[in-house]
């Protein structure tokens, strides 16, 4: 009977708490406007980890920091906290942070070796999505130091020599670790991407190499065929005072000679490339600019041949139809007269337009551009432009 008392009145109790539920709301109860605030401050629901903690704002959190950076828990406890603590921010793809934790784990120098494998892992994982391939390939090289045959420490230093671009060592360490792990597909499929990048590697290399010795091989014949025809190149650089041998010596004015075989200072969008070359018929064709002081113009022939004669171009350029700048349709072939300048002896010489270009070439060439001026016999400028200067003829 006394039971049965005691039943009653507790449900008596229940029923007096259930009816307090009917007239009162419960005061710390979430709404519809805050519960996805409130939750993202429970750890268990949390979204994502706040950047400033403030243990006012997240007690938990702050209670749960407390217990991972106490000092007073072994140094193994402490680093496997610190290491979940790196796995939380590594899924949040916050892997600065997670790179900060697991140092700080990594510095409690427990003699865990399994556990200070796993946190160089995961310290290599966070640096090689930062980008950091070196900081990611020492991490799992310190790992693998640990444990050898550790799989993803193998796994992960094949990945940063890949991103090195250093196939040759990724496929020693995929080697390495497929002698202790045969049947791992990452391991393989590492492999196989390797040695695939490794073959396109030198691949390259080899066709760069022998495009470089074609090339090489083009310019030493196109030095000659200008040294054979008497062509004369002003070159800028000045050779060296003391050289090792004959062999160095020529090497040496082989090279400043044939820096000199390309357009130098010329603006023009046309001549952007043009260089003195051999064609098919063992001729040597040069880039050769026409400047017209008067008028501030100027003509650029990106393949004028050796043998052509100036007629020739001037006949074309000044024929039937004259350019729009000659507004006194006074450019004539039969009116011009053609000169170019040697600049260190301040010296103009006249050309005569029926020389071929190569008679012109033998005198020098400059920067491997011959420039000529051309002017309107007998006009005021003409008169002008020569006053002062010395002329020779050619």
């Amino acid at each position: 009977m006394a039971s049965s008392a005691v039943q009653n009145d507790s449900d008596d109790g229940m029923d007096e708490f259930m009816d307090k539920f009917k007239t009162q709301r419960y005061k710390n109860a979430f709404t519809e406007n805050n519960w996805e605030e409130e939750f993202n401050k429970v750890p268990m629901f949390m979204k994502s980890a706040p950047e400033n903690l403030d243990p006012q704002k997240y007690p938990e959190l702050a209670c749960l920091q407390a217990m991972i950076h106490d000092e007073d828990r072994p140094p193994e406890e402490q680093a496997k906290s610190l290491k979940d603590e790196g796995n939380a921010f590594f899924k949040e793809k916050n892997y600065q942070k997670a790179v900060l934790s697991y140092t700080a784990g990594l510095k409690k120098k427990c003699g865990d070796e399994d556990l200070n494998t796993v946190l160089l892992t995961n310290r290599a994982a966070a640096h090689f999505h930062m980008g950091n391939m070196r900081s990611a390939l020492n991490d799992a090289a310190a790992a693998k130091k640990i444990k050898p045959d550790h799989l993803k420490a193998l796994i992960r230093g094949a990945q940063c020599y890949i991103g090195l671009r250093n196939f040759a060592e990724a496929i020693q360490w995929c080697d390495t670790g497929l002698r202790a792990h045969p049947t791992d597909k990452k391991l393989q499929e590492l492999r196989a991407a390797a040695d695939t990048h490794k073959r396109a590697a030198e691949r390259d290399a080899r066709k760069a190499k022998a495009k470089e010795k074609k090339l090489h091989g083009e310019k030493e014949a196109l030095l000659a065929a200008i040294k054979d025809r008497g062509v004369k190149l002003l070159q800028s650089v000045k050779p060296r005072q003391q050289l090792g041998s004959d062999s160095e010596d020529e090497d040496e004015g082989s090279s400043a000679a044939m820096a000199q075989l390309s357009l130098d200072g010329l603006s023009s969008q046309e001549a952007t490339g043009a260089q003195v070359f051999l064609d098919e018929q063992g001729s040597l064709r040069w880039p050769v600019l026409f400047l017209y002081p008067e008028h501030q113009q100027s003509d650029f022939i990106s393949a004028f041949c050796e043998n052509s004669c100036f007629t020739d171009h001037l006949l074309v350029m000044f024929g039937e139809e004259l350019p729009p700048w000659d507004t006194d349709r006074k450019y004539h072939p039969q009116n011009l007269q053609l000169y170019f300048e040697d600049e260190e002896k301040e010296t103009l010489y006249q050309v005569n337009p029926e020389m071929s270009l190569l008679k012109v070439l033998q005198f020098f060439v400059k920067a491997g551009t011959p420039s000529f001026i051309l002017l309107v016999n007998d006009s005021l400028f003409w008169k002008q432009f020569l006053t002062g200067k010395k002329i020779q003829g050619l």
